[in-house]
């Protein structure tokens, strides 16, 4: 155990990040399986303004223009929180004005990019929450709410708005193009 005072921020450069805080993340990325097959085999990389890992509370903090990459994953935000109990990770909070994210989810489909002040993902559930102006955009179709849900291992996305706000609904954009092909996929036309 370092020296190192609990509540001192420590240098967050890729040759100051410990193996354990390296393991520690790619444990929790490993069991995404929306990534590439080959992103989970890909290292982790971590860039931030600082860090700051707290045995006592199980968190480890990066705040100022923090960048996580794996694979095809790539997320940016002013602060990502990993919460963790002994050595496995719980959950990992990303916040930003907003945070933004985005993914291969296969290799011939294209990237997935979700934004939100607050992106979440729960180990247990194998789900990624979004909240306070979420988005979720793919192939130029887009799902926007108050709060968006991605089940992971279901492949299932739900989008709530905010009940309390008359105003608030959630919007779905789906592009002409892929709702021509799904009707020329179905062998339906206008003409019928």
């Amino acid at each position: 155990m370092s020296n190192r005072s609990p509540d001192r921020p420590v240098n967050a450069s890729p040759g100051h990040i410990s193996t354990m805080l390296l393991a520690l993340v790619f444990s929790v990325l490993s069991a995404t399986t929306v990534a590439l097959p080959d992103d989970r085999e890909q290292p982790i990389r971590i860039t931030a303004d600082q860090a700051l890992r707290d045995e006592k509370q199980g968190f480890t903090e990066y705040t100022g223009n923090v960048r996580m990459d794996q694979g095809s994953m790539h997320i940016e935000a002013d602060k990502i929180t990993i919460y963790h109990v002994d050595e496995d990770a719980d959950k990992i909070v990303a916040e930003g004005t907003p945070a933004h994210m985005q993914q291969r989810p296969e290799v011939d489909k294209g990237l997935m990019h979700a934004r939100a002040n607050i992106i979440e993902y729960y180990k247990a559930e194998d789900r990624v929450h979004l909240r306070d102006n979420a988005q979720v955009e793919q192939d130029g179709s887009t799902v926007a709410g108050d709060t968006i849900d991605y089940f992971i291992t279901e492949q299932l996305v739900r989008a709530d708005s905010n009940q309390a706000e008359t105003s608030s609904r959630v919007e779905v954009v789906i592009p002409a193009q892929v709702v021509n092909e799904k009707e020329s996929d179905s062998g339906t036309t206008d003409s019928e």
